[in-house]
């Protein structure tokens, strides 16, 4: 954040006053208007559905419960890819309606998918999840008490709902969509495969396109401000309010069982957001990969294999490292300075990739440099790019980005860890690192294991941090299904989307597991 924040001021005023009169205000309102469609979107779709399968019993609610968590495993940017495919004016759906009808281009409208709302609907589909799993915890645990006070006051099912279910699990809601709107401003595979131009694409087109340092690092800091912003009101929009269950029993709530018409618009509402977020996707992907002829199997396809899935385990093991670090050190020495460690440590997952790119090159590429200069004066020997042009940029970047979901499922099952086992371990002469390692470590190994799997899937399918941090000549899966689809090569890249797709699923399938299980 230091290094954005310098490198923004140094750019001087000349770079400024030409963003703010050229490209400034577009991004600002465009990236406005995806934050706005974004939010209402997945509220609607993910704490309607989590309602539904919650509050209501229909056909088919006890698999939609679980197949409603599956979007996650897309980027959205592998959605994309799927429907433009299919949407696009050479896509089958045109195409057979220009056959049939014997239209012309210019003869009929057609929504346009490569659009502001287009990047709006991918971002929607694979981001209500979120929303889903936080809202549909918050509707399990809710006591049933006033839901019942509230029906024998006179209010309808749909009425207490909105009156005491919904206001209850307000701050649950609130963090998914908050979680979804982070994700929309740090996206950027979506909107520049779209065209539509936001403070994400206006980083990466101002650092490659125009090499213009300055321009990249204000872009950058715009875009930082708008995101801790985002975080900063969605907080204190809660002020003072505090949620407490009703009484001292906790009586589960009674689904609801719908007939007729309604169990069959329940149905259609909670199977729709699969249907389009998930299973067409990979039809489409599947069909599309089958006709590319791409071979996963040569050398260059296993090249990318390989460096991604280095990248992603490495990243994986020191972002973990530093969530164990940080969360015992605030275990052991609880006070101002831990709690403010890890607080900052989590701000990273509101800093999108891009930000992060900018911060990180900036300083490292000053040091690089000074360092060469010197060595070329004093020894005659050109060092290069010792940190700029190495892996280990990309993994730094990657431990700020997603440090904070290794840091909460570390808490989590650190959490379960009573402070009366640190006690006799160090009773029974143990250090704090003795502790750790015979004690704690042991016990958590599955919280460990699900937040080593939960960064090793977010690396593979991160893009804007990688574009602009990776070595020459080390592509990743990410890196070659944008390449090929920006060279409008969409069946090409239905093949390395098809493998991000498949290792993005495990993490999926793990949360399924304890959706299907968690049920009141």
């Amino acid at each position: 954040m230091v290094a954005v924040v310098l490198a923004a001021l140094t750019g001087g005023t000349e770079t400024v006053q030409h963003l703010v009169a050229t490209v400034l205000p577009g991004y600002a309102l465009t990236t406005l208007k995806l934050v706005i469609s974004v939010a209402l979107g997945t509220l609607v779709i993910g704490a309607g559905t989590a309602w539904l399968v919650t509050m209501t019993q229909f056909p088919g609610r006890r698999w939609l419960e679980v197949a409603l968590v599956l979007p996650l495993a897309f980027p959205a940017y592998v959605l994309a890819y799927a429907y433009t495919f299919v949407l696009d004016h050479p896509g089958i759906v045109q195409s057979t309606l220009r056959d049939v009808t014997g239209w012309g281009p210019r003869d009929y409208w057609f929504p346009e998918i490569r659009s502001e709302g287009g990047a709006a609907l991918m971002l929607t589909f694979v981001l209500y999840p979120y929303v889903y799993l936080l809202a549909r915890a918050a509707f399990l645990q809710q006591s049933g008490t006033a839901f019942v006070a509230a029906r024998m006051l006179g209010r309808t099912h749909l009425g207490a709902f909105w009156s005491v279910s919904l206001p209850m699990a307000r701050p649950a809601i609130a963090g998914g969509v908050l979680l979804a709107v982070m994700e929309t401003i740090a996206d950027y595979g979506t909107v520049a495969h779209f065209g539509v131009p936001t403070f994400a694409t206006g980083i990466y087109t101002s650092w490659f396109s125009l090499a213009d340092r300055a321009g990249a690092a204000q872009l950058a800091l715009c875009l930082l401000s708008f995101a801790l912003l985002l975080a900063v009101l969605e907080r204190q929009s809660r002020g003072e309010a505090r949620y407490h269950g009703a009484g001292r029993r906790h009586m589960s709530l009674q689904p609801e069982r719908l007939t007729g018409w309604r169990a069959a618009a329940a149905s259609m509402a909670c199977a729709l957001p699969v249907l389009l977020g998930f299973a067409l996707p990979v039809v489409i992907l599947v069909t599309m990969g089958i006709g590319s002829e791409q071979d996963l199997l040569n050398r260059r396809y296993t090249g990318f294999v390989r460096n991604s899935l280095t990248l992603a385990s490495v990243s994986a093991v020191v972002t973990l490292a530093a969530a164990i670090c940080i969360g015992f050190y605030q275990r052991m020495r609880p006070g101002r300075r831990s709690f403010g460690a890890a607080y900052v440590a989590r701000l990273g997952y509101a800093v999108p990739g891009g930000v992060i790119a900018v911060g990180l090159l900036v300083p490292f590429a000053a040091f690089d440099n000074a360092l060469d200069s010197f060595m070329r004066a004093r020894f005659d020997i050109s060092t290069g790019l010792l940190i700029t042009g190495s892996m280990w940029l990309m993994v730094a970047a990657f431990m700020v980005r997603f440090l904070a979901a290794a840091l909460g499922a570390y808490e989590g099952g650190q959490s379960t860890v009573h402070a009366n086992m640190d006690a006799a371990a160090r009773s029974l002469g143990q250090s704090p690192l003795g502790t750790l390692r015979k004690v704690h470590l042991p016990i958590l190994t599955p919280s460990l294991l699900t937040a080593l799997l939960i960064v090793f899937v977010d690396v593979m399918k991160e893009l804007p941090a990688t574009l602009i941090l990776r070595p020459f000549n080390f592509d990743t899966l990410a890196v070659q299904a944008f390449r090929l689809a920006s060279d409008e090569r969409l069946e090409g890249a239905a093949v390395p989307s098809l493998v991000i797709l498949a290792v993005g699923l495990l993490p999926v399938i793990l949360i399924c597991r304890q959706v299907g299980r968690r049920r009141g």
